[in-house]
C-alpha cells in the first residue's frame, strides 16, 4: 500500500467565537469536489474502488488528512487529494448534509466518559482563552444558530479556507516504494499549486496559564455514563514540547504508573482501593499545545477506594513529594532510554497511513533531524528540566475530579455541550491544610529495583531443523500438542508463544463462565506487579478468557521472554485469590457485565449471537450469575476442576529453537501437573442455520440517554462450508447512517 498525510498548522483554537466547531466543520466540506475533479464524493469512490481508504481529524491547533491506495493509483490519488488544498468546490448545496455528519460525531462522542471530562476540563480555563471553546461543532452552533443570527456560513467557510489552508503552514508525508526522486518530482508537480497568503501562522503561545484561576484547585463530581468510580488529578503545566529531547513528563509519567513493588498502584492494590492507574500526557491537542501541557493521574477505584478518595489521593501527593526530594535519577532515565531505544530498533513495521500521519505531524513540532525520533527516543538527561516541571506537581496546584454513578442526583450543575452533571466544592479543610503543610513521606512507596527483563541479548538463534513456510508440529500427546516455526523471514530478535489451555469445566453453566472470567482476572491481578518490569522491557502478555480454554500469549525480546512465560505459569500453578481481593473484582465484574449491556452495538452483538450459536450463554445470563452471589470457595473449586484435566496447545515462532521450545513446553506441563481431559472439548463452533427467508431481530437499548442506535446484516451461505459476513453501521440520533 501507498499513503499520504498532510498535516495544516491550524484547528479549533482558531474557530471564530460566534460559530463553534468551524475547523471541524471544514476538513468536512473541503472533500466535497474540487474544480478539477467536481464529483461531490469522487475522492471516496475512486479510493474504494482501488481498495483504498482516508481519513481526518481537526485538533487544538492541527489538522490532519490521511489516505491510502494501491500503489499503482497513487500519482492519481494524490492528485485528486491535492485538488482540495488548490481549489475546493465547497458545494453550498452540501452544507446541510454536512452540518448531520459534524453533529453526527458529536452525537456519537456525548456517551464517552472520556470526552465528557475533557468538555467539562475545558470550561475551566479562563473565558476568553482558546480552550473554552466548542471545538466539536453541530447542528446548534453550524446551523440553527447562525441561520437565527443571519451569519452565512458558507461565506465564512470559504473565507476561513482562504485564510487559514496556506502552503506555508502545512507538511506533507508520502510513502510508496517509488524511488525518492519520483516521489518528490510528483509532490513538486501535483501540490505546486496549493496557495500561499504569506499571512502569520496563528499564535496563541502568548495566552499562557489557562487555568491559573479559583475554580481550578477544587473537586469537581461529575456523573460518568458507565458504572465505574474513578480519580483524575490534573495539573496544567507550562509547554513542554520544547523538552522533547529530555522528555520530563515521560520520566515522570513512567514511574507514576510503575505497577511493580514500592509504587502507588502497588499500595493501592494491597489496599484494594484501585484496579488500574495511568500517569501522563497523552500528546494530543488537548494535552499538550502552545498554551499549557497537561498532567494527570486516572485511577480507576474500587467500590472501598471511592469511599476513601482523599486517602488515595494523598498517596499520589506522598509518591510525588518522595520523587521532588530523591530528584530525577539518572539509572531509572537510562533505563528507560535504553528500552525506548530498543523498541524503536526493531520496532515491527506500522500501518503506513499511521506512520505518515505521525510524520507529517513531528514535521511541524521538531527539527528536521528529529522528524524520525522526535516523538520516540529519550535523547539527553537533564535533571534541572525534570526538576522544575516535578516541583509543579503539588496538592495546591491540582485539580480533582471525581466520577461514580453514586453521584446521581447529587450534581446540579450541566456542562453546556454534552449536559453532563457535576458539582463543585472546596477540597475538604483537613486534607487541604494537610497538603499546605509538610506532610510526612509514606515508608512504603520506593523507587523501582534495577529492571532484570531488559534484553541485552539480540543474537539471532541458529536452526536446528529445516525450514518451513508454515509452523509444523514438534510434539504432540494425549495431553497436548506445541506447533513450532523458526523465523528466517524478519530476522529480528524477538518470539511470540502461545498456549490454548482447554477445559470441558468452563462451558458448563453461566455460572462457571463467570467463575471463570473472575479466575482470569484475578490472576491478572496478581500477575500485575512481578510481571509489570517485563511489560515495560516491551515484552507483552496476555491472558485470554477464551470460549473453552485459558489463552496465554507472550510475545517480545526472545532473550527474556521464557523469564516472563515460566513466572505466569509458576502463578497459574500456584493460584491463590485473597476474600477482598476476590469481593473486589466480582463487584467490578457486575459493573463490566453491566456496561457492556448499555451499549448498543455489543447487546446487539450478544443477542445476534445467542440466536446463532449452539450452547451459548448470553451476558444478561452472566450479569444474573454475579447477582446472585458467588464465594471464594466455589472459585478455588472451579479452578482446581480447571486445572485437574486439561488440553495443552502450544506455539513457539520466531527467534528460538525447537529443542528450546520443546524444553520450556514439557518443563511447564510438569509444573502445571494436569490429567488428560476424559472427554473431548468440541472447540469448533457451531452455528443454526437459518431457513431460507429474511429474519428481523429488534433490541430495545437498555440506555435511555444513548441516543445512537445500530443495525447488524448477517447474511449466511451454505455451499459445503458455512460463510457469513457482517457489515456493521452507526446510526446517529436522527436515524441517518453513518459511514
Amino acid at each position: 500500500e501507498t499513503s499520504s498525510a498532510l498535516c495544516i498548522g491550524v484547528g479549533s483554537f482558531s474557530d471564530p467565537n460566534d460559530l463553534p466547531g468551524l475547523a471541524h466543520f471544514l476538513e468536512h466540506m473541503v472533500f466535497m469536489g474540487s474544480e478539477k475533479y467536481p464529483s461531490e464524493n469522487g475522492f471516496d469512490a475512486f479510493l474504494k474502488k482501488h481498495g483504498g481508504s482516508d481519513n481526518a481529524s481537526t485538533d487544538c491547533e492541527r489538522t490532519i488528512f490521511q489516505f491510502d491506495v494501491q500503489r499503482k493509483r497513487f500519482k492519481e490519488a494524490l492528485d485528486r487529494w491535492a485538488q482540495f488544498f488548490i481549489c475546493p468546490l465547497m458545494i453550498e448545496d452540501a452544507i446541510d448534509r454536512e452540518v448531520e455528519a459534524v453533529d453526527s460525531e458529536y452525537q456519537l462522542a456525548k456517551p464517552s466518559d472520556s470526552h465528557r471530562k475533557e468538555m467539562l476540563f475545558g470550561s475551566l480555563a479562563k473565558p476568553n482563552h482558546p480552550m473554552s471553546k466548542f471545538c466539536w461543532g453541530n447542528a446548534q452552533t453550524l446551523k440553527t444558530e447562525p441561520r437565527e443570527k443571519n451569519i452565512n456560513v458558507y461565506k465564512r467557510l470559504r473565507e476561513f479556507w482562504k485564510r487559514y489552508y496556506s502552503a506555508h503552514y502545512m507538511t506533507l508525508a508520502v510513502q510508496s516504494k517509488e524511488s525518492l526522486d519520483t516521489l518528490e518530482e510528483w509532490v513538486r508537480e501535483i501540490f505546486s499549486q496549493v496557495p500561499n497568503n504569506g499571512k502569520p501562522k496563528p499564535d496563541f503561545s502568548d495566552q499562557l496559564s489557562p487555568f491559573e484561576t479559583p475554580a481550578f484547585n477544587k473537586l469537581y463530581r461529575m456523573v460518568p455514563v458507565r458504572k465505574v468510580h474513578a480519580l483524575t488529578i490534573t495539573w496544567a503545566l507550562p509547554p513542554q514540547e520544547k523538552h522533547y529531547r529530555v522528555k520530563p513528563l515521560h520520566y515522570i509519567a513512567w514511574l507514576i504508573g510503575h505497577e511493580g513493588t514500592g509504587s502507588i498502584l502497588s499500595m493501592l492494590r494491597r489496599k484494594c482501593w484501585a484496579l488500574a492507574l495511568f500517569g501522563g500526557n497523552s500528546e494530543t491537542g488537548f494535552d499538550q499545545n502552545t498554551t499549557y501541557s497537561i498532567f494527570s493521574i486516572s485511577i480507576t477505584l474500587t467500590d472501598e477506594g471511592f469511599q476513601n478518595f482523599y486517602e488515595v489521593a494523598h498517596l499520589v501527593f506522598q509518591y510525588l513529594k518522595m520523587l521532588q526530594t530523591l530528584g530525577p535519577q539518572q539509572r531509572i532515565y537510562e533505563e528507560i532510554q535504553k528500552i525506548e531505544a530498543n523498541e524503536f530498533h526493531y520496532q515491527e513495521q506500522t500501518d503506513p497511513i499511521e506512520y505518515v500521519e505521525d510524520i507529517c505531524e513531528n514535521m511541524q513540532l521538531f527539527p528536521k533531524e528529529d522528524f524520525l525520533t522526535g516523538d520516540q527516543l529519550m535523547f539527553e538527561f537533564k535533571p534541572e528540566v525534570i526538576s522544575v516541571a516535578l516541583k509543579l506537581l503539588t496538592p495546591e496546584k491540582a485539580n480533582l475530579l471525581l466520577l461514580s454513578p453514586e453521584h446521581e442526583g447529587q450534581c446540579p450543575l450541566r456542562e453546556k455541550w454534552f449536559g453532563t452533571q457535576y458539582s463543585v466544592e472546596d477540597i475538604q479543610q483537613h486534607w487541604r491544610e494537610l497538603w499546605a503543610g509538610d506532610f510526612d513521606l509514606n515508608p512504603s512507596l520506593h523507587l523501582p529495583a534495577e529492571n532484570k527483563f531488559i534484553a541485552t541479548d539480540f543474537t539471532l538463534k541458529t536452526s536446528d531443523c529445516p525450514d518451513t513456510e508454515y509452523p509444523v508440529r514438534i510434539m504432540n500427546n494425549d495431553r497436548g500438542c506445541l506447533w513450532y516455526k523458526k523465523d528466517n523471514k524478519f530476522k529480528i530478535p524477538k518470539a511470540y508463544v502461545r498456549f490454548h489451555l482447554i477445559s470441558p469445566v468452563i462451558q458448563k453453566s453461566p455460572k462457571n463462565l463467570v467463575l471463570f472470567d473472575l479466575f482470569v482476572n484475578i490472576l491478572v491481578h496478581n500477575l500485575a506487579e512481578p510481571a509489570y518490569e517485563a511489560d515495560v522491557a516491551q515484552l507483552e502478555y496476555k491472558l485470554v478468557a477464551g470460549e473453552h480454554g485459558l489463552v496465554i500469549k507472550v510475545k517480545g525480546f526472545n532473550h527474556k521472554l521464557p523469564l516472563l512465560f515460566n513466572l505466569i505459569v509458576d502463578y497459574l500453578a500456584d493460584f491463590s485469590a485473597a476474600p477482598d481481593v476476590f469481593s473486589m473484582f466480582a463487584e467490578q465484574l457486575k459493573k463490566t457485565y453491566f456496561n457492556i449491556l448499555i451499549k448498543p452495538e455489543k447487546l446487539g452483538k450478544d443477542v445476534r449471537l445467542l440466536i446463532l450459536e449452539h450452547s451459548r450463554w448470553s451476558t444478561i445470563q452472566k450479569y444474573q450469575a454475579v447477582l446472585d452471589g458467588l464465594s471464594v470457595e466455589e472459585l478455588m473449586e472451579f479452578v482446581s476442576s480447571f486445572k485437574s484435566e486439561l488440553y495443552a496447545e502450544g506455539l513457539v515462532q520466531g527467534n528460538f529453537t525447537s529443542t528450546v521450545s520443546l524444553l520450556t513446553f514439557y518443563i511447564r506441563c510438569i509444573k502445571l501437573q494436569f490429567k488428560k481431559l476424559s472427554v473431548e472439548v468440541p472447540v469448533l463452533f457451531r452455528v443454526v442455520e437459518l431457513p431460507q427467508k429474511h429474519h428481523l431481530c429488534k433490541v430495545k437499548s437498555l440506555n435511555k440517554g444513548d441516543a445512537n442506535s445500530e443495525v447488524t446484516v448477517y447474511y449466511q451461505v451454505k455451499l459445503f462450508w458455512f460463510r457469513s459476513a457482517k457489515w456493521t453501521r452507526h446510526l446517529d440520533a436522527h436515524g441517518g447512517a453513518m459511514l
